[in-house]
């Protein structure tokens, strides 16, 4: 009986220490209890500006997901803006998209140049890079990297 009595003061020490800690839930900027913020920078204008149907196809079907309830409750909000397919312009936005607007993860956006000009600061603000296109190359992506 001590064992089980030991046992039972131990874990409602633990569900009274717990319970303060539980309650106050803390996210990486983007997320909350209501809402995941992704960011992406796609060439609305520029020589590959024919491609922004991939943003728009992302943008739709996140509000597909919301229309149906969210992810966990949780709606989806994708903030897309122009690079012009411009490595020098994706530095520019990717930082508005981290530092003003405080995106979770950038995600989806498009091309192999533009996409690595923003790593490395990605990687420094610990913010995930998701879903790069076209992939780049074997062996170009450096190991500290948090894309595959």
């Amino acid at each position: 009986m001590p064992g089980i009595r030991m046992a039972a003061t131990a874990l409602l020490a633990v569900v009274l220490l717990a319970g303060p800690t539980a309650a106050q839930k803390k996210y990486d900027p983007g997320a909350s209890d209501t809402e995941i913020k992704l960011g992406q920078t796609m060439p609305y204008s520029g020589p590959l500006s024919g491609f922004i149907t991939l943003a728009k196809a992302e943008i739709a079907y996140f509000q597909m997901i919301n229309d149906q309830g969210g992810v966990a409750g949780r709606k989806i909000t994708m903030i897309s803006l122009d690079d012009g397919f411009s490595p020098p312009k994706t530095v520019e936005q990717t930082r508005r998209l981290v530092e003003q607007d405080q995106v979770l993860a950038i995600s989806g956006s498009l091309g192999t140049a533009t996409n690595a000009s923003v790593q490395k600061y990605l990687n420094t603000k610990k913010v995930p890079q998701l879903s790069w296109r076209p992939a780049p190359a074997a062996g170009t992506i450096p190991r500290t990297s948090p894309t595959p």
